[in-house]
């Protein structure tokens, strides 16, 4: 049985001190829900006397969640642990998290005090917050820069004055992944008590490091890890959560894991970017959209094959329906004829070859192969099996001062029907009327507009996943109008995603 590794999320306090990304306490509640059902151990929901709202947020967060621990941030101060322990009256776990800076350079230089009063201070503080929450957790600020010896000397006075658990952050992402695990080797062998509480990892991603020094210092003792959803975070971020989740899943001869559900780390991902209006990027590890996308001849036939030729995790197991197989110059006959038999299309080796050859030129000149690229390879064989059942007649939007308002018409296996919709923006009211038309279920998981070239005529390209049920598609269009796009990326993947005659 695998030994078990505490999760802490500090997506809504640490990731959120992102610019730009700030929540509102309705929405930090839904994502709250969100990393309950993920399973979190622990949330922290964030610094309670820097703001009335983070104050308003982490109360309202502590009624709505029952499983995890409810944790609240504070400095070294007994005003920061007053307002912390108010913050988290009514929740059912609660933690209060405070610590001091301990390298040389937060002692000296940041806080203006001496290595021993810094060690009273924070003894001060554990015991402090003893006195609201028998759960307290203490952070060595920047302790990847800190002497290990004095590191120690602190991380013992802590325990023994109540602390349950002890965080040694990366603070500036400065740390090796060997000169982490070393400093928690080191704490875990010569720290007197040290089995008296547990040691967390918190790392940031400054060198690209962070994810590697958190299973280092898990692989030399830690029990804890801190981490956030898709890695975000001050500066360049935190360790992510889908990384450490997914890596130990991997390697299972590790024998440690968490109670994390991976299956729904690909849906609190999108939902935690959408939110905070930060999109992911798309080679990012486990969530990104081309995590597991081959665009590769050799990697495409490996995967049709057999999946785990290419792939180390599958793409189920993180709530992702299936592996994508991108049509692109690199393709080979295998990523072709799979694309076409999804078609409806069925051909000889023959065949293949010489639409393979028609399918090189045009891959040449195009960055994307769309279905439409491949029925129009198909000519005339194309026509028995092409079946838009939705097609785009007619679209107007009104904006400016107005409230933002769309009219459509959509032909619909050769019926034309119509729509007028508002919403919060022209593309919203848009898609709105199209969904009012279609009364299907379908979901918009992500929305990706980029630009082509530059100046205020650029071509728009955007890119959607639509999703009805489990079954999820890609759609895409591109436009002078950014509107229109983004219906025709919206319609684009309708077309693949639905049958309108069910």
């Amino acid at each position: 049985m695998a030994e078990r590794l505490f999760v802490f999320d500090t997506t809504l306090r640490d990731g959120e001190q992102v610019p730009g990304c700030q929540l509102n306490t309705i929405e930090k509640i839904e994502v709250a829900k969100a990393l309950e059902s993920l399973g979190v151990d622990i949330l922290e929901a964030g610094f309670p006397i820097s703001s009335p709202g983070d104050f308003n947020s982490v109360r309202e967060i502590s009624k709505a969640i029952s499983l995890p621990t409810i944790c609240a941030l504070t400095r070294a101060v007994e005003k920061d642990i007053d307002v912390a322990a108010d913050a988290l009256a009514l929740a059912k776990h609660k933690r209060i998290h405070t610590g001091i800076g301990v390298s040389h350079s937060h002692i000296y230089d940041k806080l203006r005090s001496t290595p021993e009063k810094i060690l009273e201070r924070a003894v001060a503080a554990v015991k402090y917050a003893k006195k609201y929450v028998e759960d307290v957790e203490f952070y060595a600020e920047d302790a990847g820069r800190a002497d290990n010896e004095y590191l120690a000397r602190v991380v013992e006075a802590v325990i023994k004055a109540g602390a349950t658990v002890v965080n040694i952050p990366d603070t500036t992402g400065y740390c090796l992944p060997s000169q982490y695990g070393e400093k928690i080797k080191y704490l875990m062998e010569h720290v007197d008590g040290i089995h008296n509480a547990i040691l967390s990892t918190h790392c940031h991603n400054d060198l690209g490091m962070a994810t590697a020094n958190t299973l280092s210092g898990v692989i030399n003792g830690a029990r804890q890890v801190e981490v956030t959803i898709n890695g975000i975070g001050e500066r360049a971020g935190n360790t992510s959560l889908e990384e450490i989740t997914m890596a130990l899943r991997c390697h299972k001869h590790l024998g440690i894991d968490t109670n994390i559900v991976s299956q729904r780390l690909i849906e609190t991902s999108r939902l935690v970017s959408n939110l905070m209006n930060m999109p992911v990027q798309a080679n990012k590890a486990i969530v990104g959209r081309n995590a597991f996308a081959h665009s590769s001849g050799i990697h495409q036939d490996g995967v049709l094959k057999s999946r785990e030729s290419y792939e180390i995790i599958d793409p189920k197991d993180v709530g992702v329906v299936d592996s994508a197989i991108v049509l692109t110059a690199r393709s080979g006959r295998a990523a072709l004829h799979h694309r076409l038999h999804l078609l409806g299309f069925s051909l000889e080796q023959e065949e293949l070859d010489k639409i393979y050859a028609k399918f090189l030129n045009l891959a040449d000149k195009k960055k994307d192969i769309r279905d439409e690229d491949l029925l129009t390879l198909m000519g005339s064989k194309a026509k028995e099996n092409m079946n838009r059942k939705v097609t785009l007649e007619y679209l107007q939007v009104l904006t400016g001062t107005l409230v933002p308002t769309a009219t459509v018409i959509l032909n619909i296996g050769g019926v034309s029907l119509t729509s007028t919709s508002t919403g919060n923006g022209p593309v919203d009211a848009a898609i709105s009327a199209v969904k009012a038309v279609l009364k299907q279920k379908i979901v918009l998981q992500e929305f990706l507009i980029q630009a082509i070239t530059r100046g205020s005529d650029d071509v728009g390209k955007v890119h959607m996943l639509v999703k009805k049920g489990n079954v999820v598609e890609h759609g895409f269009g591109a436009n002078t109008d950014i509107v229109r796009a983004s219906l025709d990326a919206y319609i684009d993947g309708i077309n693949k995603l639905i049958n309108i005659n069910e």
